[in-house]
């Protein structure tokens, strides 16, 4: 893929803080609703800042070779929990919270020591294209359900999902017509003006709605300017309220965030390699041997760290940033240095979290569609040149496609491996299977 701006390309300031927005804002109502997911007093602005710190650490790590923003993980819900399971206090839980990413990040760093000294040759030939390949795929199209939800979901109750249907293609029409025809800036940040058109027109119609009485145009709730408060605060960090439940803890309860931790770490390593891998693609630089895979596992792991101590939320490389890197052919490093330090200015300014969480999620739908789309297509393009007419590729692509199109998930307690994660397992396995069969 031709890039309009490289990895070390600086581009004016005043562009960067507009692809940093954009940045921001493809990230950040996943990052958001993670700690809305988990409740227990957690404030979507501290993930946020969370978030930002993690992917400053992320950078700090990879020595700025790799364009991609840290965001709170779904795959520690079930992990995040089990911290206030049992009628556990809030001090404890969030004191769990910092337990458990240190467990999580202590994997990470534990693999990154193995990398180090055994290399990722033995990774290549593991998971090469044909399992690599479907397994990206599997990540956009695993997510689409979610796009395709949203995009008839309305903010307020009375509302029409027709009439947000309406404001979410209008969203993506927008997304698509800027980054094919758009000139200079408009290709560059389509997101933000499809975002921009598709709250415009929620806004236009919840107004006309609110004037003629019909409650079906009324989609957008502007109820989280009224509840603002303070213009300018300092989010209520994790760490604050961990440090008062350190009386209650004891070895039982220790033992129980291991358990619920330590797995989905592992699964989230396999997640790593394929995001990894598919903006290796991207950017036509193997980011697993520059800047090294020790380096990218240990800016993930010590980013989530730094990110659960601010936010509670562990953090995890996006799909939606790496996604927003391939449509806008943007890989700037300092696009996402702007954005997280960004994220940790935004999130102290009361008035554009509140913007945030107004935009229509038909809205975020829209956008998402070309987002997890692209995710998809990065996958399907990593096999382009696998032979499926040989049974032995087939067989593998259609094992991992099936499984994670399927959503087969395995469970254990707390610890839930991925469809994702299950369909990476399938995969290697059966290539390693069949992968000494002779060609047809």
């Amino acid at each position: 893929m031709k890039l309009i701006y490289g990895i070390k390309d600086k581009p004016k300031f005043g562009q960067l803080l507009i692809f940093a927005l954009q940045q921001l804002l493809a990230i950040m109502a996943a990052t958001l609703v993670v700690p809305v997911i988990i409740g227990n007093g957690m404030q979507p602005a501290a993930a946020l800042f969370g978030a930002g710190i993690g992917t400053l650490v992320y950078v700090l790590f990879t020595k700025a070779n790799s364009p991609v923003f840290l965001g709170s993980s779904f795959a520690f819900l079930g992990s995040m929990a089990a911290a206030f399971a049992g009628g556990v206090s809030m001090q404890l839980g969030y004191l769990g919270l910092l337990l458990g990413a240190a467990f999580a990040g202590l994997v990470y760093v534990v693999i990154a020591i193995i990398v180090k000294l055994a290399g990722v040759k033995w990774i290549n030939k593991l998971m090469p294209a044909v399992v690599i390949g479907p397994t990206v795929a599997i990540i956009g199209l695993s997510l689409a359900k979610n796009a395709i939800g949203d995009l008839t979901k309305t903010n307020i109750v009375t509302g029409s999902p027709y009439v947000a249907l309406i404001c979410g293609l209008i969203t993506l029409a927008v997304t698509m017509l800027c980054a094919t025809y758009g000139k200079k800036m408009l290709k560059l940040i389509p997101f933000i003006i499809g975002i921009l058109a598709g709250y415009l027109s929620a806004t236009i119609l919840y107004f006309i709605g609110k004037a003629a009485d019909i409650p079906a145009l009324m989609i957008i709730d502007f109820s989280a300017f009224a509840n603002m408060g303070s213009i300018f605060a300092l989010p209520e960090f994790t760490f604050l309220t961990a440090f008062k439940g350190i009386g209650e803890i004891n070895g039982a309860y220790i033992g129980t965030i291991a358990a619920a931790y330590v797995p989905v770490a592992f699964v989230v390593f396999a997640e790593h390699i394929a995001d990894h891998k598919n903006l290796s693609t991207i950017i036509e630089q193997d980011l697993l041997e520059n800047p090294g895979l020790h380096r990218t596992l240990l800016g993930d792991g010590i980013g989530s760290v730094a990110g659960a101590i601010f936010g509670g939320c562990p953090n995890t490389t996006y799909g939606e940033s790496v996604g927003c890197v391939a449509i806008t052919k943007n890989a700037s490093v300092s696009t996402i240095i702007t954005a997280a330090i960004g994220a940790i200015l935004i999130s102290c300014i009361a008035p554009f979290v509140a913007f945030v969480n107004t935009i229509p999620s038909c809205v975020m739908g829209g956008v998402c569609m070309a987002l997890y789309g692209f995710i998809a297509v990065s996958g399907l393009k990593m096999i382009k040149n696998v032979d499926l007419e040989q049974n032995r590729n087939l067989f593998v692509v259609s094992v991992i496609l099936i499984a994670g199109i399927g959503g087969l998930s395995l469970s254990f307690g707390q610890v839930t491996i991925t469809n994702i994660a299950t369909a990476l397992i399938l995969g290697i396995l059966a290539n390693l299977m069949l992968g000494k069969a002779k060609e047809q």
